[in-house]
């Protein structure tokens, strides 16, 4: 696994990185969150494109995204669990979410000739607690009468860094199992009784394709991009529901708070896909730190609010995302707008 130093070196090299660009070019940095990695990936390209401003972004899970933004040395931070109260006290100042978009967490698997597969929250469960070892158990076998089930171990594959991902996992389990719930709760880390590690979502799911039998947690688009088949999942109106843009939006239906900072697994909504949820990024909201300049802060604040436009947006769907709900970009805007220097109003020229 990765140290924390090596991370450090990592964020070090990726500041020097922006530094050598032309000087026409300004930078922003930042890292976190593996999960909408490929929405950053295109979504930063398009913002270059258009503002001559770099955007370097380092997907080193939420973990290492928010200690990075703790240490002070990222203008942002990517992360798919927003902070406790504990983890916000902890923090050396003030910090918002700013939701970019909303994703899912999908259950892949690696059973040759079984394309479609149906399970539920409590069958997941107790897959990755070990009480559940054998595809053809009776319990799954229940929810999947058309199709013959082997008689194949089940290998679970989890993360092994600190992971947003893994905090909507086991947020969502923790709600459906109350032995989950007693035994491993909800965390971006846990310690898990079974299975394989791996690092990030592209370790996940590469580890996925290549054991079979395998079970793993990965993004959404993890799995659509490399053709890992994925579960179908029961959700809370029992409603056998297939991850779908429109599913994992339905999942954000009702009134959300004006910090953003909320989580939407196991919606109520009968349509929902039951491990939706948003994915942010954290910045402080006063931008006076570590030498920044007046300047740096504009930037920032300015491509924070471009995410939340329509053509931002617009690129969700283009790698497997869903766009944020207007009372989301509401909030989120009340939130940029909130944002100082020096205990100054920013103001932008966008």
């Amino acid at each position: 696994m990765r140290t924390f130093n090596s991370i450090l070196l990592m964020i070090a090299g990726l500041i020097l990185a922006s530094c050598g660009e032309t000087e026409s070019k300004k930078a922003i940095t930042g890292a976190g969150a593996t999960f909408p990695l490929p929405y950053y990936n295109l979504l930063f390209k398009s913002y270059q494109d258009s503002t001559n401003v770099v955007v370097t972004y380092g997907g080193i899970g939420s973990g290492g995204g928010i200690r990075s933004l703790k240490d002070q040395i990222v203008d942002f931070a990517g992360s798919d669990a927003f902070l406790t109260e504990k983890e916000m006290a902890d923090m050396p100042a003030e910090v918002i979410h700013i939701p970019t978009c909303m994703g899912a967490v999908v259950l892949a698997y690696n059973l040759p000739g079984i394309s479609n597969l149906n399970l539920n929250g409590e069958i997941i469960a107790d897959i990755f607690l070990g009480k559940i070892t054998k595809w053809n158990d009776t319990r799954i076998a229940s929810m999947n009468s058309d199709i013959q089930l082997p008689d194949l171990k089940i290998s679970p594959i989890y993360r092994s860094d600190g992971s947003g991902t893994t905090y909507v996992f086991s947020d969502y389990l923790s709600k459906v199992s109350p032995i989950w719930a007693e035994q491993l709760g909800t965390a971006k880390a846990l310690k898990w009784p079974v299975g394989m590690a791996a690092k990030g979502n592209p370790g996940v799911a590469g580890a996925i394709k290549q054991t079979e039998g395998s079970l793993g947690y990965v993004g959404s688009e993890y799995g659509f991009s490399l053709n890992i088949p994925t579960a179908n999942l029961e959700n809370s109106s029992g409603n056998i529901v297939t991850p779908t843009t429109l599913s994992i939006s339905a999942a954000a239906k009702g009134d959300l708070p004006k910090d953003t900072r909320t989580m939407i697994t196991n919606s109520s909504a009968p349509d929902a896909y039951p491990i939706s949820c948003f994915t942010w990024l954290l910045a402080y909201k006063d931008q006076s730190y570590s030498g920044k300049t007046l300047e740096q802060a504009q930037l920032n604040v300015e491509m924070l609010r471009w995410i939340l436009t329509e053509n931002a947006q617009a690129m969700t769907e283009m790698v497997h995302y869903a766009p944020l709900p207007q009372a989301a970009i509401a909030n989120a805007l009340e939130l940029i707008d909130s944002v100082t220097y020096n205990g100054t109003k920013i103001k932008t020229t966008k």
